[in-house]
């Protein structure tokens, strides 16, 4: 198998780009390294959004390990329900995440249905808890994409653009390369070469450019709930046209067409039309204000002994 990647009209040639390394005799793939690196950084977003508005910033750590075990086994279920005919022979892989198979949409899902049962025990408000995640779950797809780039999947079809792709044969999947593909099909010092459009790039600056802006507006919120709408209506707009582009769309059986884009165009609806009623009468809507407020602990209480290092963070109160 051959390793080089190169982008030849912006003049980038990687020589080498392997798909995992070995650290002490252990086999690590980079997709799994760049997935574990996202929730990384994503449990520090999320606990800082905590803190900024006046959370408990421990709440999320504990929510944390259980919303990431649900949203990747809710990307799994989803990609391989839409990918049956390649896991029902051996089953067992259905377990393999080596090989990439995450179906954003679906991790999503399991993260949504985990908010709100952990709310639900936790006495919390979950729009909120939705609100303070939805930069995180933004930065792990904007990172996440990038294990596509090492296992040379999830790009589009033949493009002679700025940005186009080449890639060795090869190393890719039989199943993603389109006639399109072959008829452009280039031979360079005896190896094959496809040149295809980016959309895992497309899409990781997509939410890059979406991350900003969602930055910048969340001062200016009005109810609960009202960043992780804007974050489903700005992501899915990008994925009805993103994932037209792309050669390895999973598909609605017995129709043809691409489920995420299907999906995406519902979200976008769906997610739309909530924003603009919300816009005027979420303050009718008790549900969608936080059902705690927090305040800063003291360092000293006057009167009273210093209260233990876990105890300074924060207290609440009801409203």
């Amino acid at each position: 198998m051959h390793y080089d990647i190169a982008f030849p009209n912006l003049g980038i040639y990687l020589e080498h780009v392997g798909k995992n390394i070995d650290i002490f005799g252990f086999t690590i793939a980079y997709y799994g390294i760049i997935i574990g690196c996202a929730i990384l950084i994503g449990f520090l977003i999320a606990t800082a959004e905590a803190k900024r508005t006046r959370q408990n910033p421990e709440d999320y750590l504990d929510m944390g390990i259980i919303g990431v075990i649900a949203g990747i086994a809710g990307a799994r279920i989803y990609y391989v329900v839409f990918s049956w005919d390649m896991y029902k022979d051996n089953l067992l892989d259905i377990f393999n995440l080596r090989e990439g198979g995450l179906a954003i949409y679906g991790g999503v899902i399991g993260a949504v249905i985990a908010v709100f049962v952990l709310a639900r025990i936790k006495h919390l408000s979950p729009f909120q808890i939705l609100d303070t995640v939805a930069l995180a779950i933004l930065n792990g797809q904007m990172l996440g994409r990038w294990g596509n780039f090492f296992n040379r999947e999830a790009f589009g079809d033949y493009t002679d653009g700025l940005f186009a792709m080449r890639l060795p044969v090869d190393a890719v999947r039989a199943g993603d390369i389109t006639d399109t593909m072959r008829e452009h099909m280039e031979t360079i010092a005896g190896v094959d070469y496809i040149q295809v459009s980016p959309t895992f790039l497309y899409e990781s600056v997509w939410c890059a450019v979406l991350l900003i802006l969602l930055v910048l507006y969340r001062k200016h919120k009005k109810y609960e709930g009202e960043m992780f709408l804007l974050y489903i209506f700005g992501y899915a707009l990008g994925r009805v046209w993103i994932e037209g582009l792309r050669t390895d769309q999973l598909l609605i059986p017995g129709i043809g067409f691409p489920v995420s884009q299907a999906l995406a165009g519902c979200v976008v609806v769906f997610a739309g039309i909530a924003l603009l009623y919300l816009r005027k009468n979420h303050k009718r809507m008790p549900l969608l204000k936080s059902e705690k407020v927090y305040e800063p602990m003291p360092d000293r209480i006057e009167g009273k002994k210093p209260p233990k290092k876990k105890d300074r963070i924060f207290k609440f109160k009801d409203k």
